[in-house]
């Protein structure tokens, strides 16, 4: 065996030796492929000995690969939107995603010739990633008419009940879900979000986190909440969605009509937004055709890709990305673990 690798069973027993007693999906981790995607291509410069940006190819692997050197999971998921995946809000909401188009270049530190050819370059280098991603260990999800977070709460919520989650994503909807077995990592933040960090920086229980999402809305999505009420209004207003019991949408509302203050007029002032904007933010019952659901089904218990190394590597010397990971072999190790996992599920 190459050097290189003679300290992968080390690695392995330095991370907790699980392989002979643990599950293959004792702890998942699921990325939301998207939002990773365009956040490392919008801020990373990388460019390869060409003079090629190829900074979101080389962000996005550099992201999955400290994201499972952190966690240690037993499996990797990449999730992404599906083609038309947003058709479903966009008929409740027009204007759902309508300003996701930047009307100025996405990346500011690399000079495109144009919008066109920074495009043009940002679906290139997404083709790269998918093709990397089937050279390494993970499942690979994306369902037509479907998006990545509807897919991503099924996962968590109902195809591994019983087992421990990390999803990693920016987006805030999937505070929603965090609970005993459900995580949240901010890749921007460098920070993990659990039940208690919930509370610490909203002053909320993760239960009543979607009553408060919903009247604050999502400007990256283009839903607008209810202006005027804010956190500290709303627990200053609603003590009890600060507690640890369920205080959803419908209490709110019921409880707003029992008030003559000035919040509980613009709740009900604001009703049919309120109500709208859980069809549109609610991740809990993700709403997902029950063929699609068996799809997904079938998708993660099929047989995982194993890690094909040399076409990996081979792969990387013709996109010219040598280099750009410093510590590449060490990298691929945390990839092999995964492989081991599936070997002795």
């Amino acid at each position: 065996m190459d050097k290189r690798y003679v300290s992968i069973l080390d690695e392995i027993k330095k991370k907790g030796g699980k392989l002979d007693g643990g599950h293959f999906n004792d702890k998942v981790l699921i990325v939301d492929g998207l939002n990773t995607f365009i956040r490392v291509f919008s801020v990373m410069p990388t460019l390869n000995d060409d003079g090629i940006h190829i900074g979101g190819v080389v962000g996005f692997l550099k992201s999955i690969g400290y994201a499972i050197h952190l966690f240690n999971p037993t499996r990797a998921i990449i999730v992404f939107d599906g083609k038309g995946g947003s058709t479903r809000r966009r008929k409740l909401f027009p204007e759902y995603k309508a300003g996701r188009k930047p009307k100025s270049r996405l990346v500011r530190a690399y000079d495109f010739a144009s919008e066109k050819d920074e495009r043009k370059n940002m679906l290139k280098q997404l083709q790269s990633v998918i093709e990397y991603l089937q050279l390494l260990p993970v499942t690979i999800l994306a369902m037509d008419n479907i998006e990545a977070d509807d897919v991503i709460a099924y996962l968590s919520k109902q195809v591994f009940n019983e087992n421990k989650i990390v999803i990693s994503s920016t987006d805030k909807d999937f505070l929603q879900l965090i609970n005993h077995r459900i995580k949240v990592y901010s890749p921007t933040k460098k920070k993990i979000y659990d039940r208690d960090a919930i509370y610490d920086e909203y002053g909320i229980p993760s239960k009543n986190f979607l009553t408060y999402r919903i009247l604050e809305g999502d400007k990256s999505d283009s839903i607008p909440g209810v202006k005027g009420v804010g956190i500290k209004s709303l627990i200053k207003e609603f003590p009890i969605l600060s507690e640890d019991r369920d205080f959803d949408i419908m209490m709110l509302l019921d409880s707003a009509k029992t008030k003559v203050t000035r919040v509980s007029k613009m709740l009900n002032d604001s009703e049919y937004i309120i109500k709208r904007n859980y069809l549109l933010m609610q991740l809990n019952e993700p709403e997902i055709p029950n063929h699609v659901k068996l799809k997904i089904n079938d998708a993660i218990h099929s047989v995982v890709p194993k890690l094909v190394k040399y076409k990996f590597q081979r792969l990387f010397i013709e996109d010219k990305l040598w280099g750009q990971i410093p510590n590449f072999y060490t990298w691929v190790t945390e990839f092999m673990i995964l492989d081991r996992y599936w070997e002795n599920k």
